[in-house]
């Protein structure tokens, strides 16, 4: 691994793990180790040092996306404390929570109707709003294994999610 550049300390883990962050915070440490390690600061430079910001710039891309969204950073926080992710099937007991995913995923399948789509949408928000808030509270109890559970839901929330924006863009 190549030593950094001069007048940059290496990157090193921190051990402040917490899944409440404030965007604003995350969003000004982003921009000031990007313009730090931009490559573009680096093109005459020798090529170890090319190679450092390449890296270590991408490396920060990566962070900053799995940070910004609730759940890839729970997904994350629950790798780095040795918690497997939840399988597909870890939710298929909680059978109403399974209907409501049914319920929703009908209503998708439907024939494009604004109104439904727009309800569809404030419903799968506020779903994700409250399980962010559980989940955060999971993590702050020390409880993994409810925040693995409440993640698991939060996927099926972003799948919708997805599937709602593909149905909402124009054919």
């Amino acid at each position: 691994r190549a030593p950094p550049p001069p007048g940059l300390t290496p990157l090193s883990p921190r051990s402040d793990r917490a899944f409440r962050i404030d965007p604003e915070q995350l969003r000004r440490r982003y921009r000031s180790l990007q313009r730090a390690l931009h490559p573009d600061r680096f093109g005459q430079r020798p090529p170890e040092e090319q190679r450092y910001s390449e890296q270590h710039s991408s490396l920060i891309n990566k962070a900053y996306q799995t940070l910004l969204h609730p759940l890839s950073r729970g997904l994350y926080l629950l790798e780095v404390s040795g918690v497997e992710p939840a399988k597909e099937t870890d939710c298929d007991a909680d059978s109403e929570f399974l209907m409501e995913i049914m319920e929703i995923n009908e209503k998708l399948a439907e024939p494009k109707n604004e109104a439904i789509l727009e309800e569809i949408e404030t419903l799968i928000k506020g779903k994700q709003e409250e399980l962010t808030k559980a989940v955060a509270a999971a993590f702050e109890r020390n409880d993994l294994q409810e925040a693995k559970k409440l993640l698991a839901k939060m996927k099926y929330f972003a799948n919708l999610e997805d599937k709602l924006k593909n149905k909402k863009i124009p054919s």
